[in-house]
């Protein structure tokens, strides 16, 4: 067997028995297990199911509570009272190379071991939250073209050495998915889960990607560009504007939606917040003052 095919084949015996189907109400897809008693699914998986069920590939059945679900990630995490399968290992996305190796393990609707193959093919990108919120979106998203169906939601994207660095979440087209980013805030997301049951959230109301600074002007190569302003937020009350390119948040370096993201979380709320950007060649200094995310 050649090396590409060793290397699926290695993580995915590793990973499909750790990742569950599950059911809740009418929804369904996968789930990953993170410790002896919890697993991690999409929260548009759960939906607004209190209780479901998770089936193994090993014929397994166990009943789970959800203790905690969070839209703006599409996180949620998941409880139970009865034996859980030897949990995951959890890489670090922030990791990750456009290029690099990653693989898909799912269990969509009972089909034990779906397994696809692919590429992390673009990083940073972001996606409309499910819950309805206009002008809310799942920010620095993995994009991967291992190809995922509708059942994969909340299974695992793995590096080459079966550590999970992603949770599936959605299907962007034809050859092409998108996973939240295992990573430190990630983390902290699922300990808030863990501890309170929500994410108590700072609200900026912007949304951007990465972008090069012209010239590696101020001593910075990498900034966030503001792709949108959401109308009325704490971000445009500042005075911030679509295109201004991002360098600094709470006086630290920005490069992407991560960087700021790691600043809002419920200590932000009500705190003014520096922010400077670089506008029509100019740098631009203003103080938003972030307020609750409901």
């Amino acid at each position: 067997m050649d090396s590409y095919s060793q290397t699926v084949s290695a993580v995915a015996a590793e990973l499909t028995a750790k990742v569950a189907a599950v059911r809740f109400g009418r929804g369904s897809g996968s789930a990953v297990v993170v410790s002896r008693t919890e697993l991690v699914t999409n929260a548009h998986v759960v939906g607004r199911s209190r209780t479901g069920r998770a089936d193994f590939a090993d014929g397994s059945q166990v009943s789970v509570r959800v203790a905690g679900a969070d839209p703006l990630s599409d996180l949620a995490l998941l409880r139970t009272d009865e034996p859980l399968p030897e949990p995951v290992r959890l890489g670090n996305a922030d990791d990750l190379v456009v290029g690099q190796l990653v693989v898909a393990v799912g269990n969509p609707l009972g089909l034990a071991g779906s397994v696809t193959a692919g590429v992390v093919s673009a990083l940073g990108r972001a996606l409309p939250t499910r819950d309805g919120s206009a002008g809310r979106v799942v920010e620095d998203v993995i994009q991967t073209d291992a190809a995922l169906n509708p059942g994969n939601s909340g299974g695992a994207l793995a590096d080459s050495e079966g550590r999970v660095v992603g949770i599936n979440t959605a299907v962007a087209g034809t050859g092409l998915g998108l996973a939240v980013p295992v990573n430190a805030t990630t983390r902290r997301i699922v300990d808030a889960l863990r501890a309170d049951g929500r994410v108590r959230r700072a609200y900026l109301g912007v949304v951007g990607v990465p972008a090069p600074v012209p010239e590696g002007r101020h001593g910075r190569r990498h900034g966030m560009r503001l792709a949108e302003v959401i109308a009325g937020s704490p971000a445009d009350r500042a005075g911030l504007r679509r295109g201004d390119l991002v360098l600094d948040v709470g006086r630290r370096p920005v490069e992407d939606a991560q960087g700021i993201q790691r600043q809002l979380f419920g200590e932000a709320i009500g705190v003014p917040l520096p922010v400077t950007v670089l506008r029509n060649g100019a740098m631009v200094d203003v103080v938003a003052v972030p307020s609750e995310l409901s």
